[in-house]
């Protein structure tokens, strides 16, 4: 990794924030960061096992004192049950891709091998393509893709990632 990926990748951080799921909350957690100039480079959100409640994964970028303020702003947002800073706990966290590749008669082999090596699923298949459905961190996704570059990719969707904190090994 270069130094100024390994920079930005420093930078990087992942917040899990619950929230009362009532029309409007996520629109305003967005604005809060449109609002001050900040980027959300990753959103994921859906509901708990409760229902009155969703969990909002975000990724976001700044230094330390960026990252204060942005914490400190959800936590006075009304509707914002929780705010989680997985910079302090120990995480596991995936996302999920959908890859359609072309497969002609001369590459489908070799797409399939490259789907089992990274365990993914071929989850449709035409007579020119294959979609491919991939889960793992995001160093896994951005391998797999490329990978694939050569086969001829016609799509990709990303789901932004979901994170977890670890249960305690006590």
């Amino acid at each position: 990794m270069s130094t100024s990926n390994q920079k930005n990748e420093d930078l990087r951080h992942t917040l899990g924030v619950l929230v009362e799921n009532q029309p409007g909350v996520l629109s305003r957690v967005a604005g809060l960061f449109s609002g001050r100039g900040f980027n959300i480079e990753s959103l994921t959100v859906a509901e708990t096992i409760d229902p009155e409640i969703s969990r909002i994964t975000l990724v976001t970028s700044g230094n330390e004192q960026i990252m204060e303020q942005i914490i400190k702003q959800l936590r006075k947002l009304v509707n914002v049950i929780k705010v989680i800073d997985f910079r302090e706990v120990e995480f596991v966290d995936r996302e999920m891709a959908l890859i359609k590749v072309k497969a002609e008669a001369t590459t489908r082999a070799e797409a399939l091998r490259i789907v089992d090596i990274f365990r993914g699923k071929v989850v449709d298949v035409s007579p020119t393509s294959y979609t491919i459905e991939v889960t793992g961190d995001g160093k896994k996704i951005e391998a797999i893709t490329e990978l694939l570059q050569h086969l001829g990719i016609i799509e990709i969707v990303r789901t932004g990632k979901a994170a977890i904190a670890r249960s305690k090994k006590t």
